[in-house]
Order: C-alpha cells, then structure tokens, then sequence
C-alpha cells in the first residue's frame, strides 16, 4: 500500500472532501482491504499537538507552520489514542503469524486537515514509534478524535464515533492485549431504557426492564465495533487460543445485575455477541473498577463517566448519542465552549 495521507488547511470541509476526492482519485491509492476493520484516528487524538495548538491560538497560523518547520524531525509526543492504536497493531501482528494471507485484521487510518507543512512532521513521528498506518480513507469502523463537533458529525452520520480524553495520570497498559471496555446504554444499546429512567426514576426503570427482559434493546453506535472484534477473537478460538486471546473486551454499566442485568446479557446474546467480562456496578463510580481492568480505550455517553475515568489514569471517550446528551450537565458540546472556535486536526 502507498502513503495515502492528505494534509491540507481549509475551513470549509465540502472544500476538504473534493480536494480529498481528487487526490486519492488522482493518486491511485489502492483500496483497503475487502475484510479489514478500519480505525480512523486524527491527528489531535493519536500524538499530543497541544503545545503546538497554543502557538497557533496565540501566535497565528504563520507562527505556527514556522514552529512544524523548525521541529519537523522532532516526533510528537503519544496522545491519548495512541496506546490503544499500539495495542491494535499487536493483534495484527498475532494474526498474520496465525492467518499469513488474511485480510481480515485492522487498518489503522489518519485523518486529518492540517496544513500540508505539518504533513512530513506526522510523517516522522508515525515512523519513529513504528506505526503502520498508511492510508487515507472516508469508510470506518470506528472513529476518534480530539474534536467533539467532528465526532458528533459523525455520529449523526450514522459511524461509531467518539471524542477521546487525555488521562490523569500515566497508567501501565499491556503491550501484548488489546482491551476495550464499553457502557451499554447509549453506547452498545440504545437508549430506550436510559430514556425511561431519566423520564421515570430508578423504580419505573427496573420495572420496565423486567418487563421486556425478553426483548432485546436495539443497537447503539458502538455494537457494530464490538461485533468487528468479536469476530477478530474468533479466529483466535479457532486455533485454539481463546485463553490467550490478544483482544479482551468489557462491559462496565451502571445497571445493576440482579435487576436490569439480564436484558443487557440476553440483547449480547439475541445479536450473537458476547463480551468477555461483564460489570454490573448499580450506581457505582466507574473509574475505580477501570483502575483495576486497564483498558486502553473506554467508551461512555456521560460526560460524569468519561470524566471519572480519566482522573483515575483511564483514556476515556465520549460517545455522543442519546438522551443523556440533551441534559446531562457537561456534554461534549459544553466541553468545546471552553475550546478555541478552530481545532487543527
């Protein structure tokens, strides 16, 4: 595969997708993959651009494309995706040493619409820490990004989408398991049941669970991508190493087990998932429980959570879908009022 980035600064993005268009179309960049889950990841989310960032909010963008310049052999410090990216690219390596001729593996994408000058730092920086990530593409399974108002787009555009949150504190993650933890309401399901306890309160909540505990929730943003590692983990059970399994996945919800677990389990198991451990906290901080497990990504539609995790060394991301972004205190829309009105991604 070529090199299939597009590095551009345009503030208009119907501007950005045809000079995109173009240029792949122009350069011939082989497709990705008939069977591969791609993950797209901007710029902001996969290095740590931040120093960079205020120099172009306090300087302006001349200031800024002399600072890249200057410093363009110097790579960017990892960012928030980046261990989770690092970890993804292990599983590809255990499963071209399982499946050599396969297709079905990840393929890590960026996106970005910096400047074209920044182009070849990025490029300096992927290969400094030995990241395969070699092309550009529009179609993922999955995107993050450190710009809320690009995520939601997203979301609104029907793609597993999600704003991710730089940690607290450094936490030691393993090199060697992919682990992605996710909430069930509003991220794996849908937030039917969310909308009856914030309409009705907790009882009304369990009672319409038990009630429809037969009758699967419908999907939310994110089942499509623990459906895409579901099956990456069948390949490892295949060969017989379903307890060495390089991808390892959570449920972490604040439902509690005894009285709205059962629906969430028999959804899994009406859609043909499973995941590998699932944690019913009723109520409980999130954080605390994610200490111990270690994921390298954890997905959330509450602000509160996300927030929770992240102080406690968890990279946490926002996903925003349903009820709770219209009246939860600090969405990820309030989250961008504190930010500068332009992001370079």
């Amino acid at each position: 595969m070529g090199h299939g980035w597009v590095f551009q600064h345009d503030n208009d993005p119907k501007h950005t997708a045809k000079a995109k268009k173009e240029w792949i179309k122009k350069k011939h960049i082989k497709p990705k993959p008939q069977n591969a889950i791609t993950i797209a990841v901007s710029s902001r989310a996969l290095f740590n651009m931040d120093r960079e960032q205020d120099i172009y909010e306090q300087q302006g963008m001349e200031d800024y494309l002399k600072y890249q310049i200057q410093h363009e052999i110097e790579p960017f410090a990892p960012g928030p995706a980046f261990p989770f990216i690092k970890a993804v690219e292990a599983v590809n390596t255990r499963l071209r040493e399982l499946y050599p001729d396969s297709e079905e593996l990840f393929d890590v994408v960026l996106m970005t619409s910096n400047h074209a000058h920044v182009g070849l730092r990025l490029i300096n920086s992927i290969n400094h820490y030995q990241l395969f990530i070699e092309r550009f593409s529009y179609h993922a399974n999955l995107y993050l990004s450190a710009d809320s108002l690009k995520v939601r787009e997203a979301i609104d555009e029907g793609i597993a989408a999600a704003t991710v949150f730089s940690p607290g504190k450094i936490t030691e993650l393993s090199e060697t398991q992919l682990r992605v933890a996710f909430d069930g309401d509003a991220v794996l399901f849908s937030d039917e049941s969310e909308i009856i306890y914030k309409a009705h309160g907790l009882d009304k909540f369990y009672e319409h669970e038990k009630a429809h505990e037969n009758k699967p929730l419908d999907h939310g943003p994110l089942k499509g991508f623990l459906e895409a590692l579901g099956k990456l983990q069948q390949k490892f059970y295949a060969k017989g190493q379903r307890l060495d399994c390089p991808i390892r996945t959570y449920l972490v919800t604040a439902r509690s087990a005894a009285s709205s677990g059962t629906r969430a389990l028999k959804t899994l198991r009406s859609w043909g998932l499973e995941t590998d451990e699932a944690l019913f906290l009723a109520g409980a901080p999130k954080g605390p429980m994610l200490e111990k497990i270690r994921p390298h990504i954890f997905f959330d539609d509450q602000m509160f959570h996300v927030e929770g995790a992240t102080e406690l060394g968890t990279v946490a991301a926002h996903v925003p879908y349903g009820i709770s972004q219209k009246i939860q205190s600090k969405t990820a829309r309030d989250v961008k009022k504190d930010m500068p009105a332009k992001q370079l991604e």
